[in-house]
């Protein structure tokens, strides 16, 4: 089996290429359920969130095509998109995956959030049979390794969120957010994390609208804020100094027109609209307007650089985890390649030996106890004998390349049947 991924991120790609890549979390269940549909992909999982967009799939043959998965699910030519793609095999996919779950690949290095995102796309394709066997062992392994990163260094200490950051942002803006009115469109994990940044920051006041306004309930009655209905986000946003927006709507919800709207009603007081939303909730003609002022998930880079040097030494030292975790998974990996095998030939010769004791028993007449387990220790220790060499040989070669050749050698010498998955 081979693990293959293809993907995009923040390093790789400005955001206006992966807003075009972007699954928004109601149509996962369905990417998930097509991806695996598609030829040469046995399992697989994808990652959407505002700084990534990932395919991580298990293929028998290797030869799972990720770009045509990719070209028929969004009907369109990848070729303007592919010098932001990279993709990794292998021990290679390994590396990447632990380095994403223990947030080293994060723009904003040891923040939690990435964890919890991979958590919940490794359950949607669970839940919809694309993660079994060979996926389930990678991504458990993966959360283990998260856990250890964040257990044995400190690189998640003080650790800060694209929300925390999005917040510090606004109030280099405006040097303090005492008094500060603030708009969160979208209740989700994202605006709650800015909510509370916000709160321990002085902003007086804090509005929430949510397309199901239960959620905006729930979220401003948490914090003390009022939730607005969803149908009157374009009659109340002008009330908010900061806007933090962070949908999963498909298109732009603020136009130039809004904000020419807003302006007017607000006259002329400056507006700030911190989109960490991918796609993006804001459309950047916005930012052409004398008085609004527009930042999206790309522009929060130079917020966090600081806090990424801070880190260095401590990524480090996971970063050297990861290498020791990596090696560890293929060795085990390696060596599972080869245990059908060695089962199948224990069973063969066991039955052998079994066989050959019931054929003689006749002529040997009544054996005492003593006799019995002399008779059953040497003929064991013959068979013994003769899987030593066999099995010795299997599992010094596993993970070499001749491995599957010495697989292939051993179960024809000893007529063990044509077992397709015993290299697999």
């Amino acid at each position: 089996m081979t693990f293959l991924l293809l993907g995009v991120n923040h390093k790789t790609a400005p955001v206006e290429v992966r807003e075009r890549l972007a699954i928004p979390e109601s149509r996962l269940a369905e990417a998930t359920r097509r991806l695996v549909q598609h030829p040469g992909i046995d399992e697989g999982m994808v990652l959407s969130t505002c700084n990534r967009v990932e395919i991580l799939v298990a293929s028998a043959n290797g030869a799972g095509d990720l770009r045509g998965f990719l070209r028929e699910y969004f009907a369109t030519d990848i070729t303007p998109y592919e010098s932001h793609l990279y993709e990794h095999r292998e021990k290679e996919a390994v590396r990447h995956l632990f380095r994403v779950a223990a947030s080293l690949d994060s723009m904003v290095v040891g923040e939690p959030q990435i964890l919890g995102q991979v958590k919940e796309a490794y359950a949607t394709a669970r839940a919809v049979g694309a993660v079994r066997s060979h996926l389930d062992a990678l991504l458990t392994r993966a959360f283990a390794v998260a856990k250890r990163v964040r257990t044995e260094t400190a690189v998640g200490s003080s650790a800060v969120s694209v929300a925390s950051a999005a917040v510090d942002l606004a109030k280099k803006i405006f040097g303090t957010l005492e008094g500060k009115s603030v708009y969160l469109v979208g209740a989700g994990k994202m605006s709650e994390l800015a909510a509370r940044h916000l709160m321990a920051q002085g902003a007086s006041a804090i509005f929430v609208a949510n397309r199901t306004h239960e959620r905006a309930l729930a979220l401003a009655g948490r914090f003390g804020g009022q939730a607005i209905l969803f149908e009157q986000l374009y009659d109340t946003c002008d009330r908010a100094d900061i806007v933090i927006t962070s949908t999963g709507a498909p298109h732009a919800l603020f136009r130039r027109e809004h904000g020419e709207l807003f302006l007017q009603r607000r006259r002329n007081r400056p507006m700030f609209f911190i989109d960490i939303a991918v796609p993006r909730d804001v459309d950047p003609e916005m930012n052409k307007l004398d008085g609004i002022f527009v930042y999206d998930i790309d522009d929060l880079q130079a917020v966090v650089a600081g806090h990424v040097a801070d880190r260095r030494r401590e990524a480090e030292r996971a970063e050297a985890i990861v290498t020791q975790e990596v090696e560890r998974f293929l060795a085990r990996l390696e060596a599972q390649s080869v245990v059908p095998t060695i089962v199948s030939l224990q069973g063969q010769l066991e039955a052998i030996r079994q066989a050959e004791l019931e054929r003689v028993r006749g002529r040997l007449g009544r054996l005492t106890p003593e006799q019995e387990q002399a008779v059953e220790a040497l003929s064991r220790g013959i068979v013994n004998k003769i899987l030593h060499a066999p099995i010795t040989t299997l599992k010094t070669t596993a993970g070499q390349p001749e491995a599957t050749t010495v697989i292939e050698v051993i179960r024809r010498l000893f007529n063990l049947g044509d077992d397709k998955k015993a290299g697999s």
